[in-house]
């Protein structure tokens, strides 16, 4: 059966994107527009829309969404965990029975759902914990992109884990309990009870998102905290 013939075929199955958001002004158009572009290289039969969760935004991202005509719902938490979950929570009430994460500050590629329905269809999965690359070294030392070459997996059946690019389905979140309020590593948290409960994870480098390589930390142990120790070690 063709990839094609097995998405035409998963009929049942509505897409929610959830990004949520804290002053992302300088990011969140890119975003959105990855994410549109992702969309419309699924078949008709398939339903998949964008959800932006603004938590606590004091600048101009809650305009951009808008005016990119993108739904958009209001949190005040500076937590990405409960920020994750409200727009989740929100998109199954709604229907949605897939949902796939990502980051206001990162790009997600062309064929990044195709590719999640296509693993769905070659064999039924839970969660999907994809790969992120690094959009820019330009200003960081070369030792620190060593580093993290050398650290970073990028194959089939790696444990990474990011939130900007993690998927799952609806019945298996709610039966965990969803994302924990916390204000980072929520993602990790959620991965452990999916393992905990024996849930299927597919770890594909086939689910690609291009990340932001900023050092400015929206929380204190991201990926950006991340790149910053790396680059702190390195000078």
């Amino acid at each position: 059966m063709t990839v094609s013939k097995m998405m035409k075929d998963m009929i049942d199955i509505e897409i929610a994107i959830v990004i949520p958001a804290h002053n992302e002004a300088l990011t969140i158009s890119k975003c959105l527009a990855s994410v549109q572009t992702a969309i419309k290289q699924l078949p008709s039969t398939i339903s998949a829309y964008p959800l932006v969760v603004l938590d606590s935004c004091s600048d101009d991202t809650a305009t951009l969404v808008k005016s990119a005509g993108v739904e958009c719902i209001n949190g005040d938490y500076r937590s990405v965990g409960r920020a994750r979950d409200l727009g989740i929570r929100h998109a199954i009430t709604r229907g949605a029975t897939w949902l796939a994460c990502t980051d206001a500050d990162s790009i997600v590629t062309a064929d990044w759902l195709v590719q999640q329905i296509t693993h769905i269809s070659e064999q039924p999965t839970d969660m999907i914990c994809g790969v992120v690359s690094v959009d820019s070294w330009a200003h960081l030392t070369p030792k620190t992109r060593e580093d993290y070459i050398a650290h970073y997996r990028d194959m089939m059946g790696h444990r990474h884990i990011h939130g900007a690019n993690l998927s799952f389905s609806s019945d298996a979140y709610l039966s965990v309990g969803g994302f924990a309020p916390l204000p980072c590593h929520e993602d990790v948290e959620l991965v452990k009870k999916f393992e905990a409960q024996g849930l299927d994870i597919t770890w594909s480098n086939r689910v690609r998102v291009v990340t932001s390589s900023r050092l400015q930390a929206r929380t204190s142990e991201g990926f950006a905290a991340f790149l910053m120790d790396l680059e702190k070690g390195n000078l």
